[in-house]
């Protein structure tokens, strides 16, 4: 079935890595009704209309929904009528929502279907049976997002108004919203593991339950043309998984140079050999390693030049406008010298991890858990339990296939001293490792980023470091060498929140910050409206001045693997971007970009290469 969807707000297909041909987006104008007592159940809000309008998927408080709302909001109410197409009858319903903040139940057709925890995470409920072909029924959604109780929320204020480096709020719908059919036994999204020393894709193939006498089909691509196929029997085990091996001549490695993709193709045949199901996918045959202090993509050191993403839009929120907005980011990240980023304290949206797949950027993928404990008094409601873990291991299962995701960080700044007991946090913190590990080996995996490492077993060890000097920034990290890098300390005792470094790769993951705004140069600093890091610089010659000492202290560092700069843009009233809010320049980035690929930059990396050792070759 072919639906047209160029009149929708994000019309685009949401899923690019397990596409089905038929689907309905279900974005544009909803009734929307915001319940700030939270009684609308009691009000029956399920049953009747509601009193205004939305534009889905852009949360309540962002203009492009057309509601601008910033107060807070314990509840909110979205509804529209839902018809299934008629040629979807005799399938099951699959209705999808790409993200909802925070607290979400669904009715259809006044009964309820599925509810789900956590603002970060997509989730899908099956519909089939209060939803019959051809009748229009209603569809109604609850969001709930309390906004003092503890839970994870990223970047977003629990005060009223946003400041320092805590931003809008977030509430309700804020991903596409669609639906598709599916036959009684299903695909369910592959798990694409590459294995470079093989030459090959492990692939494993989850279903909804099994057929007797069907296989799994499953066919890999390129722009020549077919490369392999191979069978499994999908009457075994409710996820077969079978091994693709790639002919020689075939082999062509991801990388930030070239970042290869191949076609992925996958069928689910009955006994008699007809097509059940059937998905497009894609993956990059790209492997990580981790030798010493160093990170090797593809058995090559490659020094990570990151930058950190916020993923915020002016007029979207957490919402990207267009899909060609977050191709936009990763080419400003690109044209800027760096060769991937840092995805900050937000679960993006796929789209993005497409985008960096086919353009070569590499990504770091993290959770929205900053701020847990408390820190200088003031508390972030952002408690740890098993919501945390419950909606990591979505993110996980959703992105896992991604080659341009090169490591994981579940946590984020997690503010404690090193006492005698094992506390709440230690205890998440090392479930959120553990699940990361066992979900997969294929990537190193960061315990937290900053302050307060906790897990003697963590694959990679960092620090945050916002000193402005570059002299003393050097300093600062000058003993890494020594093994004894720069840690976070608590500002009460002095002393090291971590337990202690033991030689993995280290890198500083949040550094720089530099304040600047062109429309405040002669204003004192603590008259204005905006926030960076420390002394804001007088001038845009200043800018790169600091920029090219602190980046080189990292850049000529021996034993350093990457660094992470902060940030991409200006974020309402944190003005520390290369860019503005808007995307718009606000200097030459030209020297930002030589700064960090000037040749004695490239001659480090070459002598990192040639110490690497012996590589093991692939076929």
């Amino acid at each position: 079935m072919s639906v047209d969807h160029e009149e929708l707000p994000r019309p685009e297909y949401p899923r690019p890595q397990f596409r089905r041909e038929r689907w309905l987006n279900l974005n544009g104008r909803w009734e929307f009704e915001i319940d700030r007592s939270d009684t609308g159940l009691e009000r029956g809000l399920v049953e009747r209309e509601l009193a205004g309008g939305i534009m889905v998927p852009f949360a309540p408080e962002a203009r492009l929904s057309g509601v601008g709302e910033q107060d807070f909001m314990r509840a909110v109410w979205y509804r529209r009528t839902l018809t299934v197409p008629r040629e979807w009858d005799g399938e099951r319903l699959l209705l999808h929502f790409g993200a909802v903040d925070h607290d979400a139940t669904v009715w259809v057709n006044g009964t309820e279907v599925g509810r789900h925890r956590g603002g970060f995470t997509g989730f899908t409920v099956d519909i089939t049976d209060a939803a019959p072909a051809g009748v229009p029924v209603p569809l109604v959604v609850r969001a709930r997002d309390e906004p003092t109780a503890p839970q994870a929320r990223g970047k977003q204020s629990v005060a009223f108004a946003p400041s320092a480096a805590k931003y809008n709020r977030t509430t309700g719908i804020w991903q596409t919203v669609w639906m598709e059919p599916v036959p009684a036994v299903a695909l369910r999204r592959p798990r694409i593991t590459p294995n470079v020393a093989a030459g090959a894709f492990d692939v494993e193939v989850p279903l909804s339950a099994n057929l007797p006498g069907a296989t799994v089909h499953v066919r890999v691509g390129d722009a020549a043309g077919d490369v392999l196929s191979g069978t499994v029997r999908a009457d075994l085990d409710l996820s077969p998984r079978l091994s693709l091996v790639l002919p020689a001549d075939r082999v062509r490695l991801w990388s930030p140079e070239d970042p290869h993709l191949y076609d992925v193709h996958f069928e689910l045949r009955d006994s008699g050999g007809r097509v059940v199901d059937s998905v497009e996918s894609y993956a990059g045959l790209r492997g990580i390693a981790v030798t010493g202090k160093q990170i090797r993509i593809n058995g090559d050191v490659v020094f990570q030049r990151l930058v950190l993403d916020q993923g915020y839009y002016p007029d979207g929120l957490m919402t990207a406008p267009s899909d060609a907005d977050l191709v936009r980011d990763i080419e400003l990240g690109l044209a800027a010298g760096f060769n991937g980023a840092r995805l900050h304290q937000k679960v993006f949206e796929e789209r993005y991890l497409y985008h960096a797949d086919r353009l070569g950027y590499l990504v770091w993928g993290e959770f929205g858990d900053w701020g847990c404990n408390s820190w200088q008094g003031q508390s972030t409601n952002q408690e740890p339990d098993a919501s945390y873990v419950q909606e990591w291991l979505e993110v996980l299962e959703r992105d896992h296939s991604h080659p341009a995701v090169i490591g994981w960080c579940p946590m984020n700044e997690t503010w404690q001293d090193y006492g005698d007991r094992i506390t709440a946090l230690d205890d998440v913190m090392r479930a959120m490792f553990l699940a990361t590990k066992a979900h997969d080996t294929s990537r190193p995996v960061l315990d937290t980023s900053g302050y307060a490492h906790r897990i003697p077993e963590s694959d990679v060890f960092d620090s945050h470091d916002y000193e402005q000097d570059p002299a003393a920034f050097a300093e600062n990290h000058r003993p890494l060498s020594d093994g004894d890098p720069y840690v976070n300390r608590s500002d009460t005792t002095g002393e090291s929140w971590s337990i202690g470094y033991r030689g993995q790769p280290f890198f500083v993951s949040e550094f720089g910050g530099i304040w600047w705004n062109p429309a405040e140069v002669g204003r004192p600093q603590s008259a204005t409206g905006s926030w960076g890091y420390g002394e804001r610089v007088r001038s845009v010659e200043e800018f790169h001045a600091r920029f090219e000492g602190l980046v080189s202290a990292l850049l000529d560092h021996p034993d350093m693997f990457g660094y992470c700069y902060t940030q991409l843009t200006d974020v309402f009233q944190e003005q520390n971007g290369l860019f503005g809010f808007d995307r718009s320049p606000k200097f030459d980035i030209e020297p930002i970009r030589r700064a960090q690929l000037r040749p004695a930059a490239i001659e480090t990396n070459a002598r990192r290469q040639d110490a690497r050792g012996p590589r093991t070759e692939g076929p």
